[in-house]
């Protein structure tokens, strides 16, 4: 290595939502670490922007996510007391649909298999404790006290903070061109200037295959499209009558939160439609197609939030075939720790992947059960 070279213990590529939660997390344990990002923190290219999260402990995708999640919750609270900044709001949430849908299936699967608070109501029980829905006479609804969202931005922001208050150093804008073995670890080329360190975690999100073209693993990302409406008739909508929602239907699954505070709606389809793309040439715009196929679910099922759109925004979701996430050290290279909770559905787990990502960089394993997310399985 040249003396001039830097070296560091820990490089971690990427800080969103992900990858400043590692950079957190390693900080916290004084390894020597920075942040590499191309872009400011906080940026709209990728995936972790969009004002709000949702925080879910009925996890319809499997019911083995819930330790994690509520070991999230654990950590987004202890975030807040480090930094002193809210970021976590408790609403609730009710997930709506027909009995044999798989939103409803698998929240009651997760909520039967982990012992969480929940009611189970019909149609017409939901629409009057939930007066804004109008849903079809055999849909139901099931509804979580525990839930809520999350305030995208100032987590991304208050994990950097924190980072650097427990002496992580952080190089951005910082394009990185190329990730290398090198006799002491890794290697990290950018456009001014090389660093090497031990490990790298790479939490690139939606660059992840630009950085590791070699991945094995077979990605896709796609272009999502997030609306908020000014309602109709704001009175259905009171913090006590409406939580966070997702709602399976004929239109596919919508999600959606309360009022901010401006007193609009953020709604948004998930998946989109499913368009791949590439994520520094994909189109930005959003077009009246993108706005109907949310209207089209608010029209039939939340006609007092058929107002007009006021802001539309894109993001970046990073897809795996089983929806699933890769949390896994790189084949070939075992310094190369690859971070992508990905799928639409992994911003609510940053604080304990972050965790999980500083135990595999530092001793090589961690005690949580992340045997779902390996590589292994796209052979």
């Amino acid at each position: 290595m040249p003396e001039d070279m830097v070296y560091y213990d820990v490089a971690v590529i990427g800080l969103g939502a992900t990858g400043s939660a590692a950079l957190h997390r390693l900080a916290l344990r004084n390894v020597h670490v920075v942040g590499i990002d191309a872009r400011m923190p906080g940026h709209d290219r990728g995936s972790s922007h969009g004002e709000t999260r949702i925080i879910r402990l009925g996890y319809f995708e499997h019911p083995s996510y819930v330790p994690l999640v509520r070991e999230a919750f654990t950590l987004w609270r202890a975030l807040e007391r480090e930094t002193a900044v809210n970021l976590l709001m408790v609403t609730g949430i009710v997930e709506i649909g027909a009995p044999d849908c798989a939103l409803v299936r698998g929240t009651l699967a997760s909520s039967q298999q982990h012992r969480l608070p929940h009611d189970i109501l019909d149609a017409p029980a939901l629409m009057k404790r939930f007066p804004a829905f109008r849903v079809p006479p055999d849909y139901v609804g099931v509804f979580q006290p525990d839930a809520g969202f999350l305030d995208a931005e100032a987590c991304v922001a208050a994990q950097v903070a924190a980072a650097r208050a427990a002496g992580a150093e952080i190089l951005t804008p910082c394009p990185v061109l190329k990730i290398e073995a090198s006799a002491r670890g890794v290697r990290i080329v950018m456009a001014n200037r090389t660093i090497e360190a031990g490990k790298a975690v790479v939490a690139a999100g939606p660059w992840l295959k630009t950085l590791l073209p070699d991945l094995p693993a077979p990605v896709r990302v796609t272009r999502q499209v997030l609306g908020w409406f000014t309602p109709k008739d704001a009175a259905p909508f009171a913090s006590e009558k409406f939580p966070i929602f997702l709602f399976e239907s004929p239109h596919g699954v919508h999600y959606g939160f309360p009022p901010n505070t401006g007193g609009n709606l953020k709604i948004s389809k998930h998946h989109h439609f499913d368009e791949a793309v590439e994520p520094d040439t994909c189109d930005r715009e959003v077009s009246s197609r993108d706005q109907q196929g949310i209207r089209d679910f608010i029209t039939d099922y939340l006609p007092a939030a058929d107002g007009p759109m006021v802001e539309a925004k894109t993001c970046l979701y990073t897809m795996t075939p089983d929806g699933d996430f890769i949390i896994d050290r790189l084949p070939g290279n075992p310094n190369i720790v690859i971070a992508s909770p990905c799928s639409g559905h992994g911003f609510k787990f940053a604080p304990v992947i972050g965790d999980i990502l500083a135990d595999l960089a530092t001793i090589g394993a961690t005690q949580r059960d992340i045997s779902r997310f390996g590589l292994a399985r796209f052979r």
